[in-house]
């Protein structure tokens, strides 16, 4: 009777320790497969505030592209937009991407709150299908994604960053 509850156990034990080793494996992969599709601006389409549709064919050529995965309720998120209303003419030259899973309206409300509407440079994104995260490999708010003009990545940056630094590393070459 031992001997067979010590071959269980055994047995048992090795399943769970390939197992995890398989879901280790399989995480490892995904983060190098989705540094991979990250290193120029990925193929995306959402839906603008307006109702139509931006994707990655509407970026503009030559210029620094700064995502914004953000959430109005987030404090950080509200913290980062006020900054950037603030600093607007400094980022005249960058296009600036925000983009949420959260509903249309809240995403109106959160750039009227903001008085964000009136830039052309500015976009404000709606992931109802909640693949930005996936495909930009971002887990947390606010997470912002810098190219470069040549659409290369720059950077990750999880939570909030001064306009100073952003605008530093979205022109430096």
């Amino acid at each position: 009777m031992k001997k067979k509850l010590k071959i269980i156990l055994t047995i048992s034990f090795i399943c769970i320790l390939a197992f995890f080793t398989y879901q280790i494996v399989i995480k490892i992969n995904h983060k190098k497969e989705a540094a991979e599709n990250i290193k120029t601006i990925p193929e995306f389409s959402y839906k603008n505030i307006n109702g139509g549709f931006f994707t990655n064919r509407d970026i503009k050529i030559n210029t620094p592209t700064l995502f914004i995965y953000f959430n109005s309720e987030c404090e950080y998120c509200n913290e980062e937009a006020k900054m950037i209303k603030e600093n607007a003419e400094k980022f005249q030259n960058v296009q600036l991407i925000f983009v949420s899973f959260e509903k249309l309206e809240l995403i109106k409300t959160f750039v009227t709150k903001h008085q964000l509407t009136s830039y052309d440079n500015i976009h404000f994104l709606c992931d109802n299908k909640v693949t930005f995260s996936a495909t930009f490999d971002v887990k947390s708010l606010p997470c912002l994604v810098l190219y470069n003009k040549n659409q290369k990545l720059v950077e990750k940056i999880k939570g909030q960053t001064k306009t100073e630094i952003l605008l530093k590393k979205l022109t430096s070459e």
